[in-house]
């Protein structure tokens, strides 16, 4: 055997290096894990307050198809005048003695659509005017007020 050629038995197992370590970069994934938990559960809330605050609107537009449903009915378009009036009253605002001029700068100011100028006008007929009067009503005028008072419930201004 040649000394310089270094044999099988003379080699030596080679030490592994120190394993590198996470924990100097971990802290910041877990702040940034633990601020998109607290933005999920902040959107989440929020998306259930919403829900809950608009209950009276759903609630509205159900009776609202109701009533579309049956509009050949005198006491569905009699209805629809107070089921205005309960939703707007859903809203924090004194709209319970609103009457005429008030009642349609109160319903032009919460709408986010414009409304026809004689609004009030139109829902006060449906409210007082005698059964022969509303039964002269052409069906597309009857259509037209069930339309805009569903945009109304649907897009109207509710401040928080």
């Amino acid at each position: 055997m040649n000394p310089t050629i270094p044999s099988i038995e003379q080699l030596q197992e080679l030490g592994l290096s120190a394993p590198v370590s996470y924990a100097p970069q971990t802290w910041g994934w877990w702040v940034l894990l633990g601020a998109l938990v607290v933005m999920v559960l902040l959107v989440s809330a929020r998306k259930v307050w919403q829900w809950r605050r608009d209950r009276y609107r759903r609630e509205g537009l159900v009776r609202l198809a109701e009533l579309q449903r049956r509009s050949d009915d005198l006491s569905a378009l009699r209805e629809l005048p107070e089921l205005l009036k309960r939703v707007a009253l859903s809203i924090p605002n004194p709209v319970g003695a609103l009457g005429g001029d008030d009642w349609q700068a109160f319903l032009v100011r919460h709408s986010a659509q414009p409304l026809p100028a004689d609004f009030s006008q139109q829902l006060a007929q449906l409210a007082y005017a005698p059964d022969a009067t509303l039964l002269a009503l052409p069906d597309e005028h009857r259509q037209q007020l069930f339309a805009t008072c569903k945009r109304w419930v649907e897009h109207h201004h509710v401040a928080v």
